[in-house]
């Protein structure tokens, strides 16, 4: 008897001018299926460039494009499917997982997504403006291609529901959070991936109290305990919490009701919410950390600092949520990255919990870079939302096959 061949999974994370893309086999009854290539296509209309990676290092494709070639997502995901049907071996993907930044009150879990379902989705993406309408086009680029082929959906927003209702709350008439003005969460595949990462390193922090901080272009730190969101800094919309590459993160209400006052349109005030302030607004030179380290403008220096100093001042708040801190992980691409930023964190946080650093260990990017004398660990995992995306759309998909 021949043995069983493994199914093939395709993954889709869509952004606004990029496309990530895994390529993952999967074996009945494993939960984890195992990856055999990424692909990435950013500049999407600008300068469309595709790099596709097998799991071993070797490129596949380091392609440019001009920008009328690959002038929107329907045509990324076309051109970066068509080169990962390459290492597909004749064989067609049995589904493909795509992030979808919210779920609303209603998707709390991975689903299989029809036009139905779609359209339900698109009715949240005033509630994420810079992501749900990338992540649905993705999605309909896909359903377009081969309708028969299902589509899984997996939500940021998943892994914080059910939450406490305290941490849900705004201070609103309650009939609000009734009809679904509450606080959701994002980035939630990747903390989920990060503390799953974590505790598979060090099983004695399975039940401990984790704060784990994702800092890249979006930003916001979760509150962990035995594998659980427990609270976070994103709420409503991804605007809320931490400063980030053009968002704002938490501001005064009453700085909209002036600026609506001063006659600000509401399109304009969106504008400047989610694409003129954060890192971009504060410094007048860049949303971009690289950018700004590089900067000789005291502006750009002045944004980083603010930039640390919210990041320290929530992880106080979310250890307080959680009655102690157990370990600190950084991820994201600033967090991985950034080793003076991470410095710069810890300096604020180090009287009030004892967080000490491995220098050496923190310039090289190391995995563990907490110090000897440090009462807790601080760690550096990167994330990887594909892997957690395939796990969730495999077990899915495996749970509705006969």
């Amino acid at each position: 008897m021949s043995p069983v061949q493994d199914e093939l999974i395709v993954t889709v994370n869509a952004g606004s001018s990029s496309i990530k893309t895994g390529l993952f086999s999967g074996r009945r009854g494993e939960d984890q299926p195992r990856l055999l290539a990424r692909g990435k296509l950013d500049g999407i209309g600008v300068a469309p460039r595709l790099q596709v990676v097998m799991a071993d290092g070797t490129i596949m494709q380091d392609t440019s494009f001009e920008p009328e070639q690959i002038a929107n997502m329907q045509a990324a995901f076309q051109q970066i499917y068509r080169v990962l049907e390459e290492g597909l071996q004749d064989r067609p993907p049995v589904l493909i997982g795509h992030r979808v930044v919210h779920g609303g009150m209603d998707f709390s879990a991975p689903v299989r997504v029809d036009h139905t379902t779609l359209a339900r989705l698109k009715t949240l993406e005033p509630l994420a403006p810079l992501h749900q309408p990338h992540n649905l086009a993705a999605i309909h680029a896909a359903l377009e291609h081969d309708p028969q082929l299902p589509q899984i959906a997996c939500f940021d927003t998943a892994f914080h529901a059910g939450r406490n209702e305290i941490s849900q709350l705004f201070g609103l008439p309650y009939a609000l959070y009734e009809q679904g003005v509450r606080r959701y969460g994002f980035h939630g595949l990747s903390f989920e991936y990060v503390s799953q990462r974590l505790i598979d390193k060090t099983p004695e922090l399975a039940t401990g109290k984790l704060v784990i901080a994702h800092l890249g272009n979006g930003s916001s730190l979760c509150a962990i305990e035995a594998g659980r969101s427990i609270e976070m800094t994103t709420g409503f919309s991804a605007l809320d919490g931490l400063p980030m590459g053009s968002r704002c993160g938490a501001v005064d209400p009453g700085v909209l009701l002036y600026l609506l006052g001063q006659g600000i349109s509401v399109d304009e005030l969106e504008k400047l919410l989610y694409r003129q302030s954060g890192l971009l607004g504060i410094s007048g030179v860049s949303s971009d950390m690289r950018k700004l380290r590089a900067s000789n403008e005291p502006r750009a220096a002045l944004a980083i600092d603010y930039y640390a100093y919210r990041i320290a001042q929530e992880v106080g708040r979310l250890a307080t949520c959680l009655g102690g801190l157990d370990a600190l992980v950084f991820t994201a691409g600033i967090g991985e990255k950034d080793a003076e930023l991470r410095a710069q964190v810890l300096q604020h946080l180090a009287p009030l919990f004892g967080l000490q650093l491995d220098d050496a260990a923190n310039r090289r990017n190391a995995e563990l870079i907490s110090g000897t004398s440090s009462t807790r660990s601080v760690w550096v995992i990167p994330t990887d939302e594909e892997s957690i995306i395939a796990r969730h759309a495999w077990k899915l998909y495996q749970e509705q096959q006969p």
